[in-house]
């Protein structure tokens, strides 16, 4: 069983490398595929190319293919022979209590790998509605777009960030294989917004108030104006500030959208039909 751990952490190291920007600081990646395909976090791949170092030494610049912020998910491409893909898993088969294995780059120490158990999976109560891999693992800076794998080493996650109580969150592999089929390409409803608070029915809820629209997108054709506060989308009343992102990532082509104008007493409603557009590189 030792002998067996021993031979899965190697096999991490090996599909693990590390992503730097020189002084712009450090992160890692995964080698999805052969082909040179390096998954990371958006917050990781901040610019058009960077650097990535792999388990034996060799360095390779990086361009960044695409990259979706909303999602923390960014797609490198390096031109190097010889390489190994790591094994991907089906991240809905994960279970509370299976033991998960993280590995990254810490603080500068390559390789460093740490073990826990799944929390959970799906959304955080009152952080997000976007599904995570959420484990007891511990994840401090240099991880993120590291691998999580579970016990038989396949990748179930990428490690993108730590939540109150040191719960590590990863993004499901499932939604990093829908990330790289859709190139990066994402809904807009073809408006910009900014987070704010409004009262509702002697309450305070989230709210997304519209700041800028996009001539001839979406939310002009369905009417929507500046000042506008958007309060819920697909049904569903805004909890977090990204629920917006959510409803826009699980729609199939149109989100219905309910919105405060005016003096703020009538709930508005409008349906949005979203085209898909190529995520910004960097």
């Amino acid at each position: 069983m030792i002998t067996a751990f021993g031979e899965i952490a190697e096999r991490l190291r090996r599909w693990t490398v590390q992503v730097t920007l020189g002084r712009d600081g450090q992160g890692s990646g995964v080698v999805w595929d052969s082909g040179g395909v390096i998954v990371t976090n958006a917050h990781v791949a901040r610019k058009d190319t960077q650097e990535v170092l792999l388990w034996d030494g060799r360095r390779y610049p990086a361009a960044t293919l695409f990259r979706d912020d909303a999602r923390d998910l960014a797609a490198l491409q390096i031109h190097a022979p010889s390489l190994e893909a790591a094994a991907i898993g089906d991240s809905g088969r994960l279970s509370p209590g299976e033991l998960v294995i993280a590995v990254g780059n810490p603080m500068g120490f390559v390789g460093a790998l740490t073990t826990g158990v799944v929390h959970a999976t799906g959304p955080v109560a009152g952080f997000t509605r976007r599904d995570y891999v959420q484990a007891t693992v511990r994840l401090a800076p240099g991880n993120s777009g590291g691998p999580l794998a579970d016990a038989q080493g396949r990748v179930i996650g990428i490690n993108s960030m730590v939540v109150m109580g040191g719960l590590g969150l990863a993004i499901p592999s499932n939604a990093v294989r829908d990330f790289l089929l859709r190139q990066g390409r994402r809904a807009t409803i073809g408006a910009g917004v900014r987070s704010v608070r409004v009262r509702l029915k002697s309450r305070e809820v989230p709210g997304l108030v519209i700041v800028e629209i996009v001539s001839g997108g979406p939310a002009d054709r369905a009417s929507l104006m500046v000042g506008d506060i958007l309060i819920a989308a697909g049904g569903r009343a805004f909890e977090t500030f990204d629920d917006l992102s959510w409803a826009i990532e699980r729609s199939t082509g149109n989100v219905t959208l309910k919105f405060l104008r005016g003096d703020r007493r009538t709930v508005r409603e409008a349906t949005l039909q979203l085209p898909y557009v190529e995520a910004r590189a960097a």
